[in-house]
């Protein structure tokens, strides 16, 4: 799709990026920054874990805030991570001391920066938690935070005849034992976590999709609390469906605020009323596919794009396809044009998203997800079809 070329009722400058970026921000607002807190030694391979998870080097999430020593506090917009160190030996204090006076530093802190749920890290190829490790997972658990035990770098091998991946014995004993903790006269160990999960950040060649990842973001959702679980799911980057599960209901809103702006049928050459309300929509799904548009792309190239998706751009082309549709835009047609250009929108922020379109590529790349007549016929059917009485 282009702009409307020669057609002096729908200027350019008609459009711009406004709606986009003030949706953009509202929506980030909303949904809040996820903060994690991970603790461990250095090389357990925190850095790597959150890269996998996020798509963020854990030195590279914005702003590094040495708040103490052994804590820091990385963030940007949507993702805070908490990175306590391991404890030191020689320590004039126990490490579930020291934790603790990490923990009270933290909770000084604003409610924006509050931890939501720890992955304590630690290596597979351990044989057992020592005292330390489990009297600071006490510490954790006493100041209400929620617990994953993560056991990384694991030396995964694929079964040639099932496909299936496992875990050496050892490291699957250890886990055993985690979930089952005795000591050695056989008495139950107080190892306060939620859950245990066995991850390989990488494959074995260091890069690619490692495993036990999809676990681990899983278990992290589930212990989230209720009001930061959208914000993990933007911050997050593994599980695709969670961010179309958000977005779709937008898409649904903007469809019907649409239709309601078409109640009264309205010429084409008057459907740029219906672009802010479809480039509002643009800006909430981008904010939960966590593009950063507004920094990527210029306010001209931002209006463009705007252009070239609005309603009437699209509406232009496909009334006279449509029987009986004329030379307006009724409830119909606007819903059923909104609806198509967000879900094309979506799969188009979703393939930035995974990295597979630079996002300075976007407004050439536009014209091979827009929607197609069929995508816009199809939503006017299905939509004629839910109404009472179809």
């Amino acid at each position: 799709m282009t702009a409307q070329r020669g057609e002096p009722d729908q200027p350019a400058q008609a459009i711009d990026g406004t709606p986009f970026l003030e949706a953009t921000a509202e929506a980030k607002a909303r949904y809040g920054r996820f903060n994690l807190a991970i603790v461990g030694a250095t090389g357990v391979g925190k850095s790597s874990l959150v890269n996998a998870v996020f798509g963020r080097d854990l030195a590279k999430v914005g702003k590094g805030l040495p708040v103490t020593r052994g804590v820091h506090y990385y963030h940007d917009e949507s993702l805070g991570i908490w990175d306590l160190e391991g404890f030191e030996i020689g320590s004039a204090s126990t490490p579930a001391e020291t934790l603790r006076g990490h923990l009270a530093t933290i909770a000084s802190r604003p409610a924006s920066e509050q931890i939501a749920v720890v992955w304590y890290c630690v290596l597979s190829t351990a044989d057992r938690l020592t005292p330390p490790d489990i009297a600071m997972i006490r510490e954790l658990d006493a100041a209400g935070l929620p617990v994953i035990l993560v056991l990384t770098k694991v030396d995964w091998t694929k079964n040639p005849l099932t496909g299936k991946y496992s875990a050496p014995k050892d490291v699957e004993e250890f886990r055993d034992w985690l979930e089952h903790p005795v000591d050695a006269d056989g008495r139950p160990v107080d190892l306060r976590v939620q859950g245990v999960v066995l991850t390989a950040a990488y494959n074995k060649h260091g890069k690619g999709a490692g495993h036990g990842l999809g676990e681990l973001v899983t278990q992290t959702l589930a212990l989230s609390p209720e009001n930061e679980k959208d914000a993990f799911r933007i911050a997050q980057r593994l599980n695709l469906p969670w961010k179309r599960e958000m977005a779709r209901p937008v898409i649904s809103a903007a469809a019907s605020a649409a239709a309601a702006a078409a109640a009264v049928p309205i010429p084409v050459a008057d459907a740029v009323v219906l672009a802010p309300i479809q480039i509002s929509m643009m800006g909430r799904i981008a904010a939960i596919y966590d593009l950063e548009l507004k920094t990527m792309m210029s306010a001209g190239a931002l209006a463009q794009l705007g252009v070239q998706m609005s309603g009437q751009a699209l509406a232009r082309s496909f009334l006279k396809l449509i029987p009986g549709a004329g030379s307006v835009i009724n409830a119909g047609v606007a819903l059923a044009v909104t609806a198509a250009t967000g879900e094309a929108w979506m799969r188009l922020c979703e393939a930035v998203h995974t990295g597979k379109i630079d996002v300075s590529k976007i407004g050439q790349t536009w014209s091979s997800y827009a929607p197609s007549f069929v995508d816009v016929v199809r939503k006017i059917a299905d939509n004629r079809r839910s109404r009472p009485g179809h």
